[in-house]
């Protein structure tokens, strides 16, 4: 099972076409437990998503996303864009990412996500870190819960080092759904670690040259992290 708080997995991101086409499927599987592809960059650089430009990295589950432009998305894609992409590489998805505020109008992609079996990742992107956003994680996992997400994913913005200990402590305080939270900004890379260690599902790091987050490690450098520290 890929979503296991017991198990904490590492997402390696590509953030362009280039790290994507000159990764090797042994140095990735090295790096990570599956990787990101954002079909809504490839889009933006106009690479084809049927062209399948991942399809050299045989045998590393792969998580899709389509992201939406108020949530870091490149291009300002529409949901039926998004859904498009997302529908055409569902039969090579393990993962699928779709943002909890694009649930609603992304519904009948949803079903035939549920129909295949594949889980799916309710995700919520806060880049201005605002003062509210801890206390509307719990809501928000709830909502994910009973619109049938399998995981919830949220990224805030960092200001302080009580911001990464309270992501971590509300780790502890959800158990409707499993949880992949982590921090953005300078203090992201500490609040990685420490969200990997008290029980977030999936954690994300970059491959290639270009970080798909402020803050983000390489992903291979958070594995290792979070080994040496599952060690201790």
């Amino acid at each position: 099972m890929i979503l296991n708080s017991a198990h904490p997995r590492v997402v390696g991101s590509f953030g362009n076409a280039k790290s994507l086409r000159e990764a090797s499927a042994d140095g990735v599987a090295g790096d990570c437990d599956l990787i990101e592809i954002r079909l809504d960059l490839l889009a933006a650089e106009g690479v084809d998503a049927a062209d399948r430009p991942w399809s050299h990295l045989t045998g590393i589950p792969v998580l899709f996303t389509a992201r939406r432009g108020d949530e870091g998305g490149a291009g300002e894609l529409p949901a039926d864009r998004r859904s498009g992409l997302l529908e055409q590489v569902l039969g090579e998805a393990a993962v699928i990412d779709v943002e909890l505020a694009s649930a609603d109008e992304m519904a009948p992609l949803l079903d035939k996500v549920r129909e295949s079996g594949i889980p799916w990742v309710a995700s919520w992107h806060d880049f201005d870190g605002r003062p509210d956003s801890f206390d509307r994680i719990p809501a928000m996992a709830a909502r994910a819960a009973a619109a049938g997400a399998t995981c919830f994913k949220a990224a805030v913005r960092l200001h302080t080092p009580r911001d990464a200990a309270r992501l971590a402590e509300i780790l502890k305080e959800v158990d409707v759904i499993p949880l992949s939270l982590m921090g953005m900004g300078a203090l992201a890379p500490v609040s990685r670690l420490l969200c990997a260690q008290y029980g977030s599902v999936l954690n994300y790091g970059y491959l290639g040259d270009a970080p798909t987050a402020p803050g983000q490690w390489s992903a291979g450098l958070l594995k290792r992290a979070i080994a040496a520290s599952e060690s201790i």
